[in-house]
């Protein structure tokens, strides 16, 4: 993840995101607002995660599904 990304997700995900929807919710309490923050941060870091992971040359070019049935295969034959 480069520098730029991170500090992005940190902006949007952590303050933006969450104020915008304290607002829109009507919610009244610091500890809403935290648990809204909370919330879309984790959401944002699992995202991350998965990206992360998909992105690997193993996968590049195929799906999952088809990435996976291929190593079954390819395992079974040997």
């Amino acid at each position: 993840m480069s520098g730029i990304r991170l500090v992005v997700g940190v902006i949007v995900m952590g303050i933006a995101v969450p104020i915008t929807l304290f607002f829109l919710l009507h919610l009244h309490t610091i500890g809403e607002f935290f648990a809204v923050a909370a919330t879309t941060f984790l959401a944002w870091g699992v995202a991350e995660l998965l990206s992360i992971i998909l992105e690997r040359p193993r996968l590049k070019d195929r799906s999952p599904g088809r990435a996976i049935r291929e190593d079954w295969e390819r395992r079974s034959g040997e």
